[in-house]
């Protein structure tokens, strides 16, 4: 007998063939993906202690989110319509002196896990301090997550002493390097301008002798080129390339202003990228050159960012933004397609951030991370195609059921042993002790 048998509905498998299953069923074992094939009318389904009737929906891989702050809910719609470094230096900076501490963080964490998994996130890769707290926080929402302590030559939260950052991050690996089945830790450099070459290779050699993921900021802004430029004459890929950091253990984040030269060596060095459309938008920031990336094969996840920057954390709406901007800005309808967008959702996403041996698609073996949508709204009728549908008709708040390493997580659209209520209270709470006019100072 299984323990969760999944049923009655289309499977958008996500494997290496990009099998779709029309009417399938999964038995899941444990943590563990044991069965996936069609339903065959005459034989009896296998029996299982509890399951769940897609009743006719898509189940498909739980959504990878590449990058995130997640404490940074805390700050949605504080300081909107911003340029990135007026935005940063003068509204979220002084705003993390003066709020951010474990039990924020906490708090703000809570709310992002609670917003994903309703949304359809399974798993995510998140980027902050106080990230002890962090990971306490996604563990106890049973969000499977990849956890990197920022380290930054500036005091920081949790981290007042700039000389103690490598420190700070090598004692939260060792804290939950095999704490968890779910957590995984991991190093976060803010970016190449906020972070001084030695401080550079000493997080990178701490992950790499800790065989964890190195996350960093990079070519945000064609200012941020401008100034690597004038501090080391060259781009920041080869300043970092120079650095010995480049490797397929490291995620670059945003990677916006790129030469052709830069993605060569992108691709070279077989580093991942985490795209974040929504949030370049917002902060006017630029557009990745994601159809260049993608014809080197360089390996590309989808992230939000955090929500001061974008202000949800909504994978679906996500989709459609990477689909539909890369097809305006190259007049190029072919580019970008539905197929290749969600495999950055879900198997490019793991494997960006060293998770696909275990999710990203729904293969027997693989953890059960599986997400089941109610098509049944009038946004996602008619079908003519699963894949297309769910990029470019679906939404977060189609999400019925969410299934994390074999438990149910959400049910119906409603999440299972949390208290929902009380983290939107503790969350308004928190707010109300954030000075209202700090978003409005210009």
């Amino acid at each position: 007998m299984y323990d969760l048998l999944i049923q009655n509905g289309t499977i958008v498998t996500v494997n290496s063939e990009f099998e779709i299953i029309e009417n399938g069923f999964i038995a899941i074992s444990g943590d563990r993906l044991e069965r996936i094939q069609p339903i065959d009318p005459s034989v009896p389904l296998p029996a299982a202690r509890e399951s769940i009737d897609a009743a006719g929906g898509i189940i498909m891989p739980g959504l990878i989110n590449t990058h995130t702050h997640l404490p940074m809910t805390l700050f949605r719609g504080l300081a909107d319509d911003l340029p990135l470094q007026e935005w940063l230096n003068q509204h979220i900076f002084p705003a993390e002196a003066r709020h951010i501490r474990p039990e924020t963080v906490q708090a703000g964490t809570r709310l992002a896990c609670a917003e994903m998994l309703l949304s359809g996130t399974t798993c995510c890769c998140d980027g902050y301090f106080y990230e002890n707290d962090v990971a306490t926080a996604a563990a106890e929402l049973g969000m499977r997550a990849v956890l990197g302590q920022g380290v930054i030559d500036f005091p920081a939260p949790g981290v007042p002493d700039p000389s103690d950052n490598i420190k700070a991050a090598e004692r939260h690996i060792n804290r939950w390097k095999n704490a968890s089945p779910l957590i995984v830790p991991s190093v976060f450099c803010h970016s190449p301008y906020t972070c001084s070459a030695r401080t550079l290779k000493r997080a990178k050699a701490l992950a790499r002798d800790a065989g964890v993921l190195f996350q960093i900021h990079l070519a945000e802004t064609r200012a941020e080129v401008d100034q690597l430029r004038s501090e080391h004459q060259t781009s920041p890929v080869d300043y970092l390339n120079s650095l010995n950091l480049l490797d397929p253990d490291t995620l670059l984040v945003h990677a916006v202003w790129l030469s052709e030269h830069d993605i060569a060596t992108i691709a070279g060095t077989r580093a991942a990228v985490s795209h974040n459309p929504e949030s370049n938008m917002k902060l006017a920031s630029g557009i990745a050159p994601v159809p260049a990336l993608l014809a080197r094969n360089v390996t590309i996840g989808l992230g939000t960012d955090g929500c001061a920057s974008n202000n949800d954390l909504d994978l679906f709406l996500e989709m459609d933004t990477a689909a539909k901007l890369h097809k305006a800005s190259t007049m190029d309808p072919t580019v970008v397609d539905a197929r290749s967008v969600l495999k950055m959702a879900t198997i490019d996403g793991a494997r960006a951030i060293g998770m696909a041996d275990r999710t990203g698609s729904l293969e027997e073996g693989k953890q059960a991370d599986v997400v089941v949508l109610d098509t049944r709204s009038p946004h996602l009728i008619p079908d003519y195609n699963p894949v297309s549908r769910i990029v470019y008709s679906a939404r977060g708040s189609d999400v019925r059921d969410v299934v994390i390493a074999g438990q149910i997580r959400v049910r119906d659209r409603t999440i299972l042993q949390t208290d929902l209520e009380q983290i939107l209270r503790e969350a308004r709470e928190l707010a109300d002790s954030i000075n209202p006019n700090e978003g409005a100072r210009r």
